[in-house]
């Protein structure tokens, strides 16, 4: 027989029980202990707005968009459909060039492909983990006719906006901000998201807070937003029939799914206080060892460490901390592996040196579970500090 419940992992062998440890996940979904959520999506229940639309999705595109300063915003289904409209919106085409970080997810990367658009991958620097400008500026010279340029925040940590927003002014670019990671990140006292033309928001799962899935677009553009919600909603004209001038997408997001994210936002700074608090643990902890280096931190960044992650440069390596903790029934993972060494993306150009694949070699996240105890942490620290004894 085999006991399962929440939190545990109990493995039977031959009719006896090993028991391990209670699982620490590596960021997974937080409801308020005050049970916003739930009151929000009980308004969509006994209104019976469970479609695409209702007070839950305006209220939570006006709630998130006066939060991070923003003049309008669009409630979607995913942060890759947010990136995927925000491409159309800056007039992405077949042929665009569009500069890309290599060092993120691929949800960053494929809307380009969407658009069938072509991808030119830009290097990351070890001072914010996120796109060289000096990397950047190589690839303007390369290709000065660049339609749009996708700026990411990994992890939480900001790039380096000033000089980013002033090498694609210079060149008069369009520049999109994938804050997928980032919601409650501050670049010198600004939202990350909200510098270039366009900002995205991601609330999959494992983000600083969630609707289990879904997804924002921000800008001060209030007639492309506009636009963006037409598009979403399968471009469907004014008229009596159904009437389509336009490419359609199935792309908003639901009320009830907008519902949760109304009572998200009420906890956010909670999440980032905690995120903060975790890795200010880890640091203490485990920044003395040989080898360590955690991610960077910059006067000008306020960062809301989504996940707190570490490079290893001594005999101990990421697989050696990732196995020890699996053993322990505790997720992590390695740092973003490089878009164009992934096997899809690797006939694009790359502009930079090595600094993205050094990041990726020698990265690791740690658990960074916002619901994760003193406990909890110290378990994680006792593994990896093991690690170094022997």
């Amino acid at each position: 027989m085999t006991k399962n419940n929440k939190n545990r992992c109990n493995l039977t062998m031959e009719g006896s029980f090993l028991t391990m440890g209670d699982r620490i996940f590596l960021s997974s979904p937080h409801m308020s202990d005050e049970g916003y959520e739930m009151k929000y999506v009980k308004e969509a229940f006994d209104t019976n707005w469970i479609a695409p639309l209702g007070e839950n999705v305006n209220q939570f595109e006006k709630e998130l968009a006066a939060m991070v300063g923003s003049k309008s915003a669009a409630a979607l289904s995913s942060g890759t459909a947010a990136i995927h409209l925000a491409l159309k919106a800056a007039g992405v085409g077949e042929g665009d060039i569009v500069f890309c970080p290599t060092l993120t997810f691929s949800a960053t990367a494929n809307p380009i492909i969407y658009q069938n658009a072509i991808p030119v991958f830009i290097d990351s620097d070890y001072e914010t983990w996120n796109m060289c400008p000096k990397a950047l500026e190589e690839a303007f010279e390369k290709y000065p006719n660049v339609k749009a340029v996708i700026v990411v925040h990994l992890y939480g940590l900001s790039a380096d906006m000033d000089k980013i927003m002033e090498i694609c002014k210079k060149h008069n670019v369009v520049v999109i901000e994938d804050a997928a990671e980032s919601l409650g990140t501050y670049y010198k006292g600004k939202h990350t998201g909200t510098f270039g033309d366009y900002g995205i928001f991601s609330f999959n799962g494992n983000k600083i807070i969630t609707t289990s899935g879904g997804g924002m677009l921000v800008s001060n553009n209030e007639e492309k937003v506009a636009k963006v919600r037409f598009w979403a909603t399968q471009s469907r004209d004014q008229a009596r029939h159904y009437q389509h001038s336009e490419l359609g997408f199935n792309y908003r997001m639901s009320n009830v799914v907008a519902g949760i994210g109304r009572g998200q936002l009420k906890v956010l700074d909670q999440r980032v206080e905690k995120k903060n608090y975790i890795y200010e643990f880890y640091k203490r902890q485990l920044g003395g060892l040989d080898g360590v280096e955690f991610m960077p931190s910059n006067e000008w960044n306020e960062p809301n460490y989504w996940l707190s992650s570490m490079i290893l440069t001594g005999n101990v390596r990421p697989i050696d901390i990732m196995e020890a903790l699996e053993k322990e029934n505790i997720e992590s993972r390695p740092i973003w592996k490089p878009m164009h060494k992934q096997p899809f993306f690797e006939k694009y150009d790359f502009v930079g040196t090595d600094v993205s694949e050094k990041l990726f070699d020698k990265g690791v996240c740690l658990p960074s579970d916002t619901k994760m105890t003193d406990g909890d942490l110290e378990r994680v620290v006792e593994i990896v500090k093991g690690l170094w004894l022997k």
